[in-house]
């Protein structure tokens, strides 16, 4: 790496560093090197991103240029922001990441906003966040939902151990985590709501990714190594013993086709309540299933009896008529 070049006063300031590494970043093949490097300096000195232009003359203190030079050399590896800084924010809140979670993305605050909305008359709702990585969703929705109870699980006791230290730092005592494999077990009780933003990517989609995601972001959290849909098909399964009568089901899909095929997966088994919903891109991204089946199946059961109840008066007509 180009080292951060001597000055004759060996004084950096904010703008100095912000320029200079301006430069540099696009020199080695980076979109939007201002946006990165004001990321870094933000993690660094601790400050807001307007705090970058009132403060533009400080001088950066010579221990803090350290960090900086070994976390551009970590960038230009093409190691994700979010990692090297520990942190990155959700839903307007600030949540603890590292390799062992994926790195929570904007797009997936969606779900947030959809169950906020579905469960804003429901008393003390239960939700359940499956593959809960960094906790962002779990956490999002206790912690605007106060009188909720909510309870996260993951396969990974990393990820749980993650989610808990997220959730100790923003006090939130209406949440639990459980080590669960949800593709041979489940969590006991029902829920108002179930979220998921399950491994989708295929098999075959893996080497397509960005090397920010595929060399640092964990690949079980990325695929289920086969057609990208293993999960959906768990979640169809024992999505109505999870999932209260009138409950909702949310479930962040992937693009082109993924989101048709995932909804006719619940269509196939038998879910006449779904809709694709779209992400603030335009694009649909989230699967809403409402648990309405013994709604449907109680009408079916009256539709049949009042057939059956037919049944004996057109055997009287047809009587009255053979006669005629």
């Amino acid at each position: 790496m180009r080292d951060i070049p001597a000055k004759e006063n060996k004084h950096w300031r904010v703008i100095d560093i912000i320029r200079w590494g301006d430069d540099y970043l696009l020199s080695k093949g980076f979109e939007n090197p201002r946006r990165e490097m004001e990321w870094l300096i933000q993690a660094l000195l601790n400050y807001k991103r307007i705090d970058i232009y009132l403060k533009f003359e400080e001088i950066i203190p010579i221990r803090k240029l350290a960090i900086l030079r070994e976390w551009i050399g970590r960038r230009i590896k093409r190691e994700p922001l979010q990692y090297i800084t520990g942190s990155t924010e959700f839903y307007g809140l600030t949540f603890a990441v590292d390799p062992s979670v994926l790195i929570p993305r904007p797009e997936t605050e969606r779900i947030v906003d959809i169950g906020l909305e579905a469960l804003k008359h429901v008393e003390n709702p239960t939700i359940l966040d499956i593959g809960t990585g960094s906790g962002c969703l779990a956490i999002a929705l206790a912690k605007n939902i106060k009188q909720s109870a909510v309870t996260a699980i993951d396969i990974s006791s990393d990820a749980i151990t993650l989610a808990k230290k997220n959730a100790a730092n923003l006090n939130l005592t209406n949440i639990t985590f459980d080590i669960v494999n949800i593709l041979n077990s489940k969590p006991e009780g029902v829920f108002d709501l179930v979220v998921s933003n399950p491994p989708y990517v295929s098999i075959d989609e893996l080497s397509e990714l960005m090397p920010d995601v595929i060399d640092f972001e964990p690949e079980n959290a990325l695929s289920d190594k086969e057609d990208g849909l293993t999960f959906y098909r768990r979640f169809a399964n024992i999505g109505k013993s999870l999932i209260k009568q009138g409950g909702w089901m949310l479930l962040e899909v992937g693009r082109g086709k993924h989101p048709i095929e995932v909804q006719d997966i619940f269509h196939q088994a038998g879910y006449s309540n779904t809709t694709l919903i779209n992400d603030y891109n335009g694009d649909p991204r989230i699967l809403k299933v409402n648990h309405t089946e013994k709604n449907d199946e109680l009408r079916d059961k009256l539709i049949s009896n009042y057939v059956k109840s037919l049944l004996p008066i057109r055997f009287h007509l047809c009587n009255i008529i053979y006669r005629f």
